[in-house]
């Protein structure tokens, strides 16, 4: 994914990077972080760790399931404006090799970006840059207000 990305301001993307690396629970839990991200293009790491994996001592699909989506979205998230927030509503996922230890990353473009909806195509590697999983995701894009005045419904 060598595409060139325009950079994104440098106040937002340090905001939005701090969100998500330091107050985002759900990435904290599962050990993710967000290395770097452009306008349509983003890169998500995850170290293994033995609390992710499933009986067999593989990490869960959901693990990479979860490096893709978060890639996938903060592409997503470079293209749209400050008052705009993302959210999946679709993704599919397949998975062509265990992720069993290292880390893996996510990286992900935005191949498409309408004024509702965006979608994204991600690449999951391991350290050795071979294909964990390929993912397709497609996201709705909202006002951050109307979206914030839905949770409190």
């Amino acid at each position: 994914m060598s595409d060139q990305h325009d950079d994104i301001p440098a106040s937002y993307k340090a905001s939005i990077m701090k969100t998500t690396n330091n107050m985002a629970p759900y990435w904290q839990l599962l050990g993710m972080e967000l290395l770097d991200f452009k306008q349509g293009w983003a890169i998500v790491k995850l170290p293994f760790d033995t609390k992710l994996t499933n009986p067999t001592g593989i990490a869960h699909g959901g693990a990479v399931f979860s490096v893709a989506d978060a890639a996938a979205a903060m592409a997503a998230m470079g293209t749209v404006g400050k008052d705009e927030i993302v959210t999946t509503i679709e993704m599919k996922t397949n998975y062509v090799k265990p992720f069993i230890k290292g880390e893996i990353t996510g990286e992900a473009k935005i191949v498409y970006k309408g004024t509702t909806t965006a979608l994204g195509d991600v690449d999951v590697r391991n350290e050795n840059g071979e294909l964990i999983a390929k993912g397709q995701a497609t996201y709705m894009i909202l006002k951050a207000k109307r979206a914030i005045a839905r949770q409190a419904d």
